[in-house]
């Protein structure tokens, strides 16, 4: 039995490769564009923009999320990765035109645009890794996966201040670091095109589904039936919470590294990057690490951790400068790893839990709540930042006290939790 487990966990692999590498050239393009824009808005003294973008990028997860779901189960996976990389280059041209051109309705038009090509692709990669491996090895693959779109998030948002900063003259030809985003933001989308034609052809999950007419109200339905299911539902809510909370540490960064810190573009993309590398690792952790059926006992200590780091960030400017700047670089790390950790078992399992033929539907509506956190954190960053008029290291704090909180909940809410299999 082992070895058939190996040897179809190797076929996987092959199958999976192209479609994991042509997601994460997405979620690099989504991520260097997001945060160019929202350090050439934050440097133009508009910090709320950086909301604005979160909840537009957020809207078609929680729109589109039934229409995606049936999308996935309905056809063939290869159909929808192509003709989400195609949506992908329709965003990158009107991007391009908005940015080199500074008109924030043309860049928000492809912020919107690039969400909904992910709406598209998510349910479709996600469903395909339990049709593809063998459940042993499914949260290990997402461990992977994990690490390698992660990678691509971390170098999208490190590189975007660098790019903006990039700009020079050659051969005698004056440019901008907006030319040079838009550059690359065009180069990503035509390979991320070019790699979803090895995208291996697979049947439809459900090939019978039909249409969701109803949109929003079907994804509702779908969140209900989820929550019928007393440890998918807790799970749910604690991946929807590690998403909100990782979005608004993101926003909060931006504002620590320009404004509190007086940092460049560049260095404040990199302060980013730093928790995007802490999530990569310990998502690669999270495989070797998360074992046995009772996993999720883990939950509420972890997300007590992930509360002291953040706690311990607000406290960076009471130490020396040097070692405070040193201190923050590590908490950054660390506070990424264990989201990480929590983040890819939970995921795992929406993924595992429902059967074939709902998959897809399921993972949508997963991804329709988690982006309603993602859209809460938009909003959130404004509260703190404009109406409370935080610190951004304050802002740590507040979140630190939030997570606390739902470590509390999480902790009583799984105290009797037992798998109904």
């Amino acid at each position: 039995m082992d070895q058939y487990l190996r040897q179809q966990v190797r076929r996987a692999r092959g199958n999976f490769f192209a479609m994991a590498a042509t997601y994460s050239l997405g979620a690099f393009n989504d991520n260097f564009f997001k945060m160019a824009a929202i350090l050439m808005a934050v440097g133009a003294g508009m910090s709320n923009f950086r909301g604005h973008a979160t909840i537009i990028f957020a809207l078609p997860f929680i729109l589109l999320a039934a229409p995606c779901g049936w999308l996935a189960d309905r056809f063939s996976k290869r159909t929808i990765v192509i003709a989400a990389k195609l949506l992908e280059l329709v965003a990158v041209i009107c991007g391009v035109v908005g940015i080199v051109t500074t008109s924030w309705p043309l860049i928000l038009v492809m912020v919107f645009l690039m969400a909904t090509q992910s709406a598209i692709f998510s349910p479709s990669l996600n469903g395909s890794i339990p049709e593809l491996f063998p459940a042993e090895s499914v949260v290990r693959a997402n461990g992977y996966v994990k690490m390698a779109v992660t990678t691509a998030i971390l170098l999208g948002t490190a590189l975007a201040g660098a790019a903006l900063d990039a700009g020079g003259t050659l051969l005698g030809w004056t440019f901008r670091g907006e030319i040079v985003v838009a550059g690359v933001v065009l180069a990503v989308a035509a390979a991320g095109l070019a790699g979803s034609l090895g995208v291996p052809k697979r049947p439809a999950a459900n090939p019978q589904a039909k249409f969701p007419w109803d949109g929003p109200a079907r994804t509702f339905r779908e969140l209900l039936k989820i929550h019928a299911d007393s440890l998918l539902w807790t799970v749910l809510i604690a991946d929807v919470f590690i998403w909100f909370i990782g979005q608004l540490l993101i926003l909060v960064v931006v504002v620590l590294g320009q404004r509190q810190l007086g940092m460049s573009d560049t260095a404040t993309g990199f302060l980013a990057g730093l928790e995007c590398a802490g999530v990569a690792i310990g998502g690669l952790l999270a495989g070797l690490l998360v074992k046995g059926r009772r996993w999720y006992r883990l939950l509420p200590p972890a997300m007590a951790v992930l509360a002291v780091l953040m706690l311990a960030v607000a406290a960076v400017p009471y130490l020396p400068d040097a070692a405070g700047l040193m201190t923050l670089y590590a908490l950054l790390v660390l506070t990424g790893l264990v989201g990480g950790l929590i983040l890819v078992p939970c995921e795992s399992f929406i993924q595992v839990r429902p059967e074939l033929g709902r998959k897809g539907t399921v993972i949508a509506a997963a991804n329709c709540a988690a982006f309603i956190g993602i859209l809460l954190a938009g909003l959130v960053a404004n509260v703190l930042d404009s109406w409370m008029q935080l610190r951004p290291t304050d802002s740590f704090g507040a979140a630190a006290l939030i997570t606390m909180l739902m470590s509390v909940w999480l902790f009583v809410a799984l105290r009797r939790e037992k798998e109904n299999d």
